[in-house]
This record gives C-alpha cells, sequence and structure tokens, in this order.
C-alpha cells in the first residue's frame, strides 16, 4: 500500500478527502465527497448538463448534490448504461483511449445479420472523422429478419457505433449500452440508476492499469 507515492507504515494517518492511497497500484476511492452513478439512460435523454432545445438530460436523472457530470455520451436516439461522476481520475479512465477500457453495445438490427457484417466490423472502415473496428463482433440471434448483433469498443467519438453498424450494411432499430468497463446491470430500468460499488470502482482502475 502507498499514501501519496510513499509506502505505508502502520499508524500512518491520511486525510481521505485529499490523500491517493493504492493498494498493487490500484487506487482507492476514500474521498467520501466523491460520487458515482450507474445510470440507465432512455431514448430521448440528451448525454449533458443542459440543453439549448429543452430536452431532458441525463443529470435530471440524479441526485443535484453532489453535482456529476456524465462520463462520455450516448446519442439521443440511443440507450443503456452511462456514468455520472465528480470523480475526475475516474472519468479519465473511462474515456481516454489509451486506457482502451471497453464497453459493450447490443444492437436490433432490421437487416439480417451475417458473418460477412462481423467481419466487417472487425476489419474496420473510414467514418468522415477517422478510421473505426470494433475489439470484438457477434451475432447473438436471429429471428426472421431481424438480427441482435454484440459490438464491442474501447473509445467512443461521437455516434461511433451507430455509423460504423450503418457502415457495413446494417440497419439499427435500437441499440443499448450493456456494459462499461465490465460493469453491467439488468436490474436498471430506462431512467433509473445506483451507486457504483468500491468494489466496481477499483476494478475500472485495475484494467485501465492494465491497458497502459
Amino acid at each position: 500500500m502507498t499514501v501519496d507515492g510513499k509506502k505505508a507504515v502502520l499508524g500512518d494517518r491520511i486525510d481521505p478527502a485529499n490523500a491517493v492511497v493504492e493498494v498493487d497500484g490500484v487506487r482507492l476511492p476514500l474521498d467520501p465527497e466523491l460520487r458515482t452513478w450507474l445510470v440507465y439512460k432512455p431514448t430521448g435523454v440528451v448525454s449533458t448538463m443542459d440543453d439549448p432545445q429543452g430536452r431532458p438530460v441525463i443529470t435530471d436523472l440524479v441526485p443535484k448534490d453532489p453535482v456529476t457530470k456524465p462520463v462520455g455520451r450516448l446519442d439521443l436516439h440511443s440507450e443503456g448504461l452511462m456514468l455520472l461522476t465528480n470523480d475526475g481520475d475516474l472519468a479519465l479512465r473511462v474515456t481516454h483511449p489509451r486506457y482502451a477500457l471497453e464497453k459493450i453495445y447490443q444492437a436490433m438490427t432490421t437487416t439480417v445479420a451475417t458473418p460477412k457484417h462481423t467481419a466487417a466490423l472487425l476489419d474496420g472502415v473510414n467514418l468522415d472523422d477517422g478510421y473505426a473496428r470494433a475489439k470484438r463482433a457477434r451475432i447473438v440471434s436471429t429471428h426472421g429478419d431481424r438480427s441482435v448483433v454484440e459490438v464491442v469498443m474501447t473509445e467512443g467519438r461521437k455516434r461511433e457505433v451507430r455509423r460504423l453498424l450503418e457502415a457495413v450494411g446494417l440497419e439499427i432499430d435500437r441499440l443499448v449500452r450493456v456494459s462499461i468497463g465490465g460493469i453491467t446491470d439488468r436490474t436498471l430500468t430506462a431512467g433509473s440508476y445506483r451507486p457504483l460499488t468500491i468494489e466496481e470502482i477499483r476494478s475500472i482502475y485495475e484494467k485501465a492499469n492494465k491497458s497502459r
């Protein structure tokens, strides 16, 4: 264990609001003022703190005190898991490409998905803001003329998943983020939230440290 980069000694006293305490290189979230919410964003809700058009925003769904900010985004028509936090270190590890934290999406398509589609997702395509590819992709199920396709991404450019799926020829009826860094919760319904556990926060730091 280290405190502010130095090896801890039995009997050391710390200020939990300011000290950086790490075990095996993984930070312990000790500051009592830190809040991190896992939220299920419904469709029609904007992933920002305010909206000039007056549409509902993601911060309407969680307590106002202390103020927390959305980590990353989901587009207006997408739904699923998002994090809101006032922990800047945690937000950095979730969003910065160098940490390559996996986010998993499931797309319900009105196109029958085939192995050619998943191969194209893995090969990647040139979008208008650069090259994009899935880390992993698989067909979960197909019923009639509809499929469910699961895509694993490690970055989050604007509408990247939706644009990537459309670029390989898949028409999307519904797009849901089901996991962030291995954190998932099938009990959350649209508009509901819960705090992340200390174990879940530690797991994000552990995964981020392994990716560096």
